[in-house]
């Protein structure tokens, strides 16, 4: 060890949008918690710096591409970077978690934990008012008005409602307005890190933030009386209990960037890095499969092999259609001239208004297919159907809905696109993530395992269908953008063409063939992705089903380590994936709280 510190009472080896709520609350009821959230990855203004990005081995459903999957580096991890979607998990993604013997955890004991972390006025039922996240309902775009009007024409078996994610019974099948994770007083963008923790970082000094940092592994300590508290902390790596982490810092000031630092926690190590982060600190501190710590040459304190597995995302797609030059979209924004930018900037910096305070996403559906799109989705489809989501009827299959914008990267895009983004809420394909070497900088061994099944293949086909149509009757449309669709052989009935304005709602759909469907089936291989959803990999589900936590977050065969973000994640949940990090973090906190005896949080 080249450097030793005082001991704080809680370290949080990890900075993103669950660690920031537990360390933000614990701190709020108890100033004098000595509380270090310990980053893992760099901080977000390290040369602009925003994500880490998982290679993943090249995979044969994928056609042999190297599947990427960023993760947010920032303080407050995703929650500072993402698309900033207000989405909310079914209730039955809850009570799956408390089905496998996880106390505590269902839907009755979560959504009261969802509604404290928010602030959503007008409110309706089942939201929150009080809480430190703000959403906004305002609605501004004609690409989502278009959506909802199309929906109604073309769709009469699903209805509308004001608000899909109320966790009612009745919010799954219908269409909605989307609302945003932006406060509607400042239009600045609603994150855990500045409503969690910068908030209180000036008059509390026990709450400490180590930016630029990776965390290496975790120490462990004989748990004995018969030592002195100081020399037990000189003794590293011993025995089952948690009481620190080695660091190497990347700060700018440090004086060596390649010291391993020591830092101790009298009470608690809480690892919050996230679906890849968390399980890779676990291995190189010596909890996992034995072979692959055997591989790397690490000391064996715990046989864990679910460390890794589990890895659960969405898998994601954005078709994208060209509209008129005057409708209005987030392009000026994310593709315009400096002078374009100024003006949006100036109209946010000033009073929060504009298309700086948007997101660009105001509609959507978490849709479940009826009898006729089932026979379209096919028998790849139905054993999938029958066995996770006949009998589930708050279980979305996909979500479909219009983005104003063309986020692609494709060079040659001229004018204005739109795009019709649609995710696979619950794939049945998973993945797995394990280190590669005992340096924490070097790259994961990363398998999402995304459409490895033929169910997931399926669902992707259909949505394409689905969604088009939509797009082929709103208003905006003026045909499709080619170079981003599949390339349908010579003379289908599918290709894509410019047009000079939408079909009529009674149009017929198109017709595929079968041929039509590989090029389907071939473009997802090559273009799906992430929906930037990673969870799972450190399960809290019992040690015998490969789970890594139990209901109380506590590592299994250890003492004094627990797992707080979404790696916890036992399945998945169908919706973004923001709102359940809170609601974790929530949760957290009171079973922490609880057991250091902290009132108030």
């Amino acid at each position: 060890m080249s450097q030793e510190s005082a001991p704080y009472d809680i370290i949080f080896a990890g900075g993103g949008t669950t660690a920031c709520v537990v360390a933000g609350r614990l701190a709020a009821a108890d100033p004098s918690l000595k509380i270090l959230p310990a980053r893992f990855f760099r901080n977000l203004i390290t040369a602009g710096d925003t994500f880490t990005f998982h290679v993943a081995k090249p995979s044969e459903a994928l056609g042999n591409r190297p599947c990427i999957i960023p993760a947010g580096k920032g303080v407050g991890g995703g929650s500072c970077v993402n698309f900033m979607m207000y989405t909310r998990a079914s209730p039955s993604d809850y009570d799956d978690w408390e089905s496998l013997s996880n106390p505590g955890w269902g839907a009755k004991d979560l959504i009261p934990l969802s509604n404290k972390a928010e602030t959503l006025e007008p409110t309706t039922k089942n939201h929150g008012t009080s809480g430190p996240i703000k959403i906004t309902k305002r609605m501004q775009t004609n690409i989502a008005k278009q959506y909802l009007a199309v929906a109604a024409a073309r769709d009469k078996e699903r209805n509308f409602t004001d608000d899909t994610n109320d966790f009612s019974p009745t919010s799954v099948n219908v269409y909605s307005p989307w609302f945003r994770y932006i406060s509607p007083d400042t239009g600045r963008r609603s994150d855990a890190a500045h409503h969690y923790i910068y908030n209180q970082t000036e008059q509390n000094k026990n709450l400490q933030i180590l930016p630029h940092c990776r965390v290496k592994r975790v120490l462990f300590e004989y748990d004995s009386r018969s030592v002195t508290f100081l020399n037990a902390y000189r003794l590293s790596c011993r025995g089952d209990r948690a009481v620190g982490v080695e660091y190497i810092s990347h700060a700018p000031d440090a004086a060596d960037k390649e010291a391993v630092v020591s830092v101790y926690a009298s009470r608690l190590v809480v690892l919050s890095s996230g679906a890849f982060g968390s399980p890779a600190i676990l291995e190189r501190s010596g909890i996992g499969a034995a072979d692959l710590l055997r591989a790397h040459n690490i000391r064996q304190i715990v046989e864990l092999p679910g460390v890794g597995e589990n890895y659960n995302d969405h898998n994601l797609l954005m078709m994208t259609y060209h509209t008129s030059d005057q409708e209005l979209t987030m392009d000026d924004i994310w593709h315009g001239k400096d002078e374009e930018i100024k003006v949006e900037e100036d109209r946010w910096l000033k009073d929060g208004s504009g298309m700086m305070a948007h997101n660009g996403i105001e509609a959507g559906i978490k849709i479940r297919p009826n009898a006729r799109e089932l026979e379209v989705l096919g028998p790849d489809f139905s054993k999938r159907w029958q066995e996770f989501f006949v009998d589930r009827p708050d279980k979305p299959v996909m979500w479909i809905g219009p983005l104003a914008g063309y986020t692609g990267v494709n060079a040659s895009v001229k004018g204005r696109l739109y795009a019709l983004i649609y995710y696979t809420e619950y794939p049945a394909s998973l993945g797995r993530t394990h280190i590669k070497s005992t340096d924490p900088y070097a790259s994961l061994e990363v398998e999402p395992g995304f459409l490895d099944k033929p169910e997931d293949v399926a669902v992707l086909r259909w949505a394409y269908k689905w969604s088009r149509e939509m797009a082929r009757r709103m208003d905006s449309y003026r045909g499709e953008f080619a170079l981003d669709h599949p390339q349908f052989p010579p003379g289908s009935a599918a290709a894509c063409a410019r047009a000079g304005g939408p079909v009529p709602i009674s149009a017929p759909d198109i017709v595929y063939s079968a041929e039509d469907d590989e090029a389907i089936d071939q473009y997802h291989r090559a273009a799906v992705g992430t929906t930037w959803h990673s969870l799972g990999t450190c399960a809290m589900k019992p040690r015998d089903q490969g789970g890594v936590v139990d209901s109380r977050l506590n590592v299994y065969g250890v003492k004094n380590l627990k797992v707080a973000d979404l790696s916890i994640a036992p399945t998945n949940v169908g919706a973004n994936t923001y709102n359940s990090a809170l609601v974790v973090g929530e949760k957290a906190a009171l079973i922490i709280a609880e057991e250091l005896g902290i009132k108030g949080v």
